[in-house]
């Protein structure tokens, strides 16, 4: 079942407000239960969050790593990683099919011997594990750099057809004064736009005009201001004819580095809980972890991930 079939509709999803999104995934993963695999399998906070996925009982984790260490690691952390599946590279049956089948995939790219020492690190493994159908979906960047998680996903599993490019975005939560919750959607803070030529404002313009060129009942508008764009004050002023202006709750900045200054701001100035990145336009549900998450943000992310298939 396709949850989310293009950007478009996870952007809609991600930025109604006033709802728990979370709440509303774990229902549907009740209904739909997936397999999700964590190529860091000895990180701690992959372990605690792995242990309550799996007492929860709709998303089945699956660890990557030597047996002995995993165990090894969960005693010293605490976590009860019982019951859950550890995978081991080193023994695994169908590791030389999964060889063959990366040799063409990467259609001469990378001959049989590359490919066989890429499978050795647990972030082309666990792509491969997911491209061939073992899991659902993977988390992974605990450990691992935004790069060396993406890489082996835009390598081995693609994108989806008509995507030229990933995408990603955070999400923005915190607790609204009247109950609920106070969302936003802030993007690219991880994939795109880092080396863009070009005005910013250009950018902007450019990219809003082809989205609604795709997208015409799509409530977008820009280049706007942030302050234009978020308080209705400043928009009746500088675009009093904006139908987004004062109450946008999705935001496309023209750079990697005001996306990460953006929403970092936020996380730590105004208290918002920030989840992600979270990438879109991916053949299978992947996405990369902040190497300074904690438990809970790798919970929350799983269950996302898994929600993307």
């Amino acid at each position: 079942m396709k949850l989310f079939p293009d950007r478009i509709n996870f952007i809609n999803m991600c930025s109604k407000g006033r709802i728990c999104m979370l709440e509303k995934m774990i229902d549907i993963l009740k209904k739909n239960p997936r397999r999700i695999v964590f190529p860091e399998g000895t990180d701690a906070r992959i372990q605690s969050a792995a242990s309550r996925l799996k007492k929860d009982g709709y998303l089945t984790p699956v660890l990557i790593g030597n047996p002995d260490q995993v165990k090894a690691a969960a005693a010293k952390s605490g976590a009860d990683i019982s019951g859950i599946e550890i995978v081991d590279i080193a023994t695994f049956p169908e590791f030389e099919k999964m060889v063959s089948t990366m040799v063409e995939l990467r259609h001469g790219k990378m001959d049989e011997a590359t490919c066989r020492a890429n499978l050795q690190k647990s972030n082309y493994f666990g792509t491969m594990y997911v491209k061939m159908g073992y899991a659902d979906a993977l988390l992974g960047g605990a450990t691992y750099s935004t790069a060396d998680t993406v890489r082996p996903a835009l390598q081995l599993v693609k994108c989806k057809p008509g995507h030229k490019i990933v995408t990603s975005c955070f999400l923005l939560v915190r607790p609204a004064k009247d109950g609920g919750e106070e969302m936003y959607a802030i993007g690219d803070c991880a994939i795109n736009k880092g080396s863009g030529k070009g005005d910013s404002v250009d950018k902007v313009r450019s990219a809003t005009e082809k989205l609604l060129a795709t997208n015409p009942d799509f409530p977008a508008d820009g280049e706007l201001q942030f302050d234009c764009a978020f308080v209705p004050e400043v928009a009746a002023l500088k675009a009093p004819d904006s139908a987004v202006a004062g109450k946008a709750n999705v935001f496309i900045v023209p750079d990697i580095n005001a996306g990460n200054i953006a929403y970092k701001m936020a996380q730590r100035f105004g208290g918002f809980e920030a989840i992600g990145p979270i990438m879109a336009g991916l053949n299978a549900p992947i996405n990369d972890l902040s190497r300074g998450c904690n438990a809970e943000e790798v919970y929350k992310m799983a269950i996302i991930t898994a929600a993307l298939k």
